[in-house]
């Protein structure tokens, strides 16, 4: 029986033997990485997010969400924004969906999988070591001279080999993994951001839809009242029954725009429950209307010059970029020569006490240099294509920035307008509402016509289910700017990225 046995030596065991232009050359080249060095790009040089400087506050009205909000410059924005505000209800939803929707834990698993990936190209800094084990048994031809026959064989080994990083190849594929890790983790903080906003936006539409089916059943009973009313003047002789069928027509009209509202308010219950991570069937307790939510007064205008460091999307944008330039360098690196050692040392004997006695060693390193000559121009071009992804990563960047400013500016000049609206909507349901009143004593003494009553009816209608809308419209957009200014994650205590982990 022949046993052999043989083990590698780790390449800093066998670094002595290696050939010392090998090492001078590594040593030289270990500096230096392949390709564009990634520098940040500069923040955009503008003052402010609109051509004129914005009003430092706006207006207000005695209602329900009237409230004037003053804009703060340079006021950072608190991690969990949405407690501003002052909704237990909705803080109670966020943090429910903050630990249940599925969207968020797969961003978190995406970011696992990208710094992983990060360590395994890691690996490639250090030299691979494999270990394996072959039980051979043989026989040979008598003719063919050799040994007994048949013969056992035993080979064990350990090998180990080593890629010289000489001209940053693999330096570059990290640096790319590392930004597209970082590119991932601005993702999830992007869907962090994404899914408490539109949990805000639910609930403040749901809250206005409250409104809205209340306003309506508000006006439903004071048409029932006046039809009641009216039936009785016909009674009397005092109306015409036309008055009556068209009183009759104006309720059931009214009745008609009732269920559309409800539609929507089992549907924006069902979104909100979705987000929270359920089913529908396991709708949530909680339930919102505009009195429960109070409108923050103070809002945040972040530096022109900070956005671009707080919004994930910018920030997303930004590592790709990276990722891009690390490309360029992995392609250029591809076509200089590639650098390997191979060491193997250890013992072989017939018998297994022979092994590692005098006259049984065995050892060997092999180095190997390989310098791509012609692969039909691919190699070339596939550095072209990446160039060209590098430009392309910069125009997908230079755009993000400008549509982030263009968010703001949106958010800022909705909030005043929006302020406005209330204002007006505010005058206008008041003047309806001293309008329907003064109509329905007017037709109740005979001094007006019933149709002067039914457009008073129109327009108070109109005019209350605008009020909701634009009571409405100023929460969501205060949600808009918190979103389109960040929302303050940089403020956590502990990061996702750390949390995914």
């Amino acid at each position: 029986m022949n046993k052999v046995k043989s083990h590698k030596a780790s390449w800093s065991a066998g670094a002595s033997l290696a050939p010392a232009s090998a090492l001078a050359l590594a040593l030289l080249l270990s500096g230096c990485a392949a390709g564009p060095d990634f520098k940040q790009p500069e923040a955009p040089a503008v003052k402010g997010y609109t051509k004129e400087p914005f009003a430092a506050s706006t207006s207000s009205a005695p209602t329900a969400g009237g409230a004037a909000q003053q804009f703060v410059d340079g006021m950072d924005i608190p991690a969990q924004w949405w407690t501003l505000f002052n909704s237990p209800a909705l803080n109670a939803v966020i943090e429910q969906a903050l630990k249940a929707n599925p969207d968020l834990q797969s961003a978190q698993a995406a970011l696992r999988a990208a710094q992983e990936q990060v360590s395994v190209q890691e690996g490639a800094f250090l030299p691979s070591v494999n270990a394996s084990l072959a039980p051979t048994r043989q026989k040979q031809p008598l003719s063919a001279g050799q040994g007994p026959s048949p013969f056992n064989l035993h080979t064990a080994q350990v090998s180990v080999s080593y890629t010289l990083d000489a001209f940053g190849g693999n330096r570059r594929q990290v640096e790319g993994l590392q930004a597209q890790a970082e590119q991932q983790k601005f993702l999830l903080e992007a869907a962090y951001l994404t899914l408490t906003s539109n949990v805000v936006a639910a609930a403040v539409q749901e809250a206005a839809l409250r409104a809205q089916i209340a306003a309506t059943q508000e006006v439903l009973k004071i048409q029932s009242e006046l039809l009641a009313l009216l039936q009785r003047q016909y009674q009397l002789g005092d109306v015409a029954q036309a008055d009556v069928l068209v009183q009759q027509a104006a309720l059931a009209q009214t009745q008609a725009s009732l269920p559309p509202l409800q539609k929507s308010l089992a549907l924006q219950r069902d979104l909100l429950t979705v987000l929270a991570g359920r089913f529908p069937s396991e709708e949530l307790e909680q339930k919102f209307d505009l009195a429960s939510l109070s409108l923050p007064q103070q809002l945040p205008v972040s530096l022109p010059s900070s956005l671009v460091q707080q919004r994930p999307d910018i920030r997303s944008a930004e590592a790709q970029l990276h990722a891009a330039s690390a490309a360029v360098g992995v392609a250029t690196a591809n076509m200089l020569p590639q650098i390997t050692l191979s060491a193997n040392i250890g013992s072989a004997a017939a018998r297994m006490g022979d092994l590692f006695t005098s006259g049984t060693g065995l050892w060997s390193l092999v180095g190997g240099l390989t310098q791509p000559l012609f692969a039909g121009g691919a190699l070339l071009h596939k550095k072209r294509a990446s160039e060209a992804l590098l430009e392309q990563a910069a125009a997908q960047y230079q755009s993000t920035v400008i549509h982030a400013f263009q968010n703001v500016a949106d958010s800022l000049r909705a909030l005043q307008y929006d302020a406005d609206a209330l204002q007006a909507q505010y005058l206008a349901e008041r003047a309806a509402a001293r309008s329907l009143e003064i109509s329905r004593k007017s037709v109740q003494l005979g001094a007006a016509t019933p149709q002067t009553l039914l457009t008073a009816q129109q327009t108070y209608l109109q005019a209350v289910i605008a009020l909701a809308q634009a009571q409405a419209a100023r929460f969501a957009d205060t949600a808009a700017l918190f979103q389109a200014l960040g929302g303050g994650w940089w403020n956590r205590g502990e990061t996702l990225a750390a949390t995914a982990k």
